[in-house]
């Protein structure tokens, strides 16, 4: 058996990246991984700006501290005002452009309104509440570099510059079927045996959040010659097929001998608990990802390699989920040979506590946890421990 880092890392080399790119407007790229570096062609802020609304006045009219100005003019944001003439103040509001001959701004409650006049009841700095042009960007600066995966930051910073398209590596184009016999949909009557499918609704939804361009083949009949059908319709136009179940090594359990019959299996078995059982091999011109049949196990195997496969196929260097040393409150006393990642939540303490059934089966953990402790093949872990939490946001 491969461990996990051994896995990751041959996934990870075998990724041919997707070089096909869209233009697509800034509002519609969040999520999408950007194709080529973006610069500035203009300063932010692109002039002086007032931080607060109050005054802007010449420092040197304001020493003594209970400097008398006549209010000679107001400036709301988005409007210029007249030069400053000495010995005046300029009402001016957030966001406003300073106007020529004024060098500082005095916030509002620093100063009192008496008729047309203000008195200014502070010794106000030259540059005081002033945002100078350029102080955020600069014209010409790179702000943003190929293979960032866009969030609503990023393209706020994209925005604020002008850049009303973005280049976008296309979609990954991912073919989903699952396997078995017992597998029935919500909605339909169980029949004595049958479980209901939620594998199919997890990672679609996976695959939804990664941005994916799905097609789900539904339910595959267990058997050899529906399952190599279905892999050959799959590889015509995805670049990754991902199943769910049959990659045991039963006598129903189809995928193994399917794939190495339609194309070649390089992988099969992983030091990882929950989710031993992964296939990795090639359908034609498509990557296959076989999957455990149990919930948690293609969950976090979903989250332990497809999830860093897919971003290394569109041009993501940084893969690898965030993760938090954190302090255990509970004892696991009885490690496993595998690495083991188990599904707790933060307590109200800062701690993390345990769900009390491990088992792959049990959905209601993934749903209880806010993430996964990172547990090395025969760790032992005991309240106060500090260990490695991969929080499920981060991923």
């Amino acid at each position: 058996m491969l461990s996990v880092d051994q896995a990751l890392k041959f996934l990870l080399s075998a990724v041919r990246p997707l070089t096909d790119t869209n233009l697509i407007p800034t509002i519609d790229a969040h999520g999408r991984v950007l194709a080529q570096a973006q610069s500035s062609l203009l300063h932010v802020p692109p002039m002086d700006n007032t931080q607060m609304d109050g005054y802007a006045v010449r420092a040197a009219d304001c020493a003594s501290g209970q400097a008398r100005l006549r209010v000679a003019q107001r400036i709301p944001a988005g409007h210029i005002g007249a030069p400053l003439e000495a010995g005046t103040a300029a009402r001016i509001f957030t966001g406003a452009m300073i106007p020529a001959g004024a060098d500082a701004v005095v916030m509002q409650e620093q100063c009192v309104v008496d008729g047309d006049d203000v008195v200014i009841r502070h010794q106000p700095q030259t540059g005081e509440w002033i945002r100078r042009q350029g102080e955020d960007i600069a014209a010409g600066a790179t702000i943003l570099q190929p293979g960032t995966r866009l969030r609503a930051q990023e393209l706020g910073l994209a925005a604020s510059v002008g850049l009303a398209q973005l280049p976008v590596i296309r979609k990954p184009r991912v073919a989903v079927f699952f396997t078995g016999d017992e597998l029935a949909m919500p909605g339909e009557a169980l029949k004595p045996g049958a479980i209901y499918n939620s594998n199919r609704f997890t990672l679609t939804g996976l695959l939804q959040d990664m941005g994916c361009d799905i097609t789900d083949y539904g339910i595959v009949p267990d058997t050899l010659a529906a399952t190599r059908d279905t892999l050959r319709q799959a590889a015509q136009e995805h670049d990754l097929i991902i199943t769910s179940g049959g990659v045991s090594v039963g006598e129903e359990d189809h995928i193994k001998p399917a794939v190495e019959a339609e194309g070649r299996l390089n992988m099969w078995q992983i030091a990882v608990k929950p989710g031993k059982p992964l296939a990795f091999g090639e359908v034609g011109q498509a990557f296959f990802l076989g999957l455990p049949g149990n919930p948690v196990s293609s969950y976090v195997t979903f989250l332990l390699f497809v999830r860093p496969f897919l971003l290394r196929m569109q041009g993501v260097e940084q893969v690898a989920p965030q993760s938090y040393v954190m302090r255990a409150d509970f004892n696991w006393p009885k490690p496993d040979r595998r690495n083991e990642f188990l599904r707790a939540r933060i307590n109200s303490q800062g701690g993390l506590d345990l769900f009390p059934n491990q088992s792959s089966g049990v959905l209601t953990s993934t749903v209880w946890g806010d993430g996964l402790i990172d547990v090395a093949p025969g760790q032992v872990i005991q309240a106060g421990d500090q260990v490695r939490f991969l929080p499920f946001t981060s991923f």
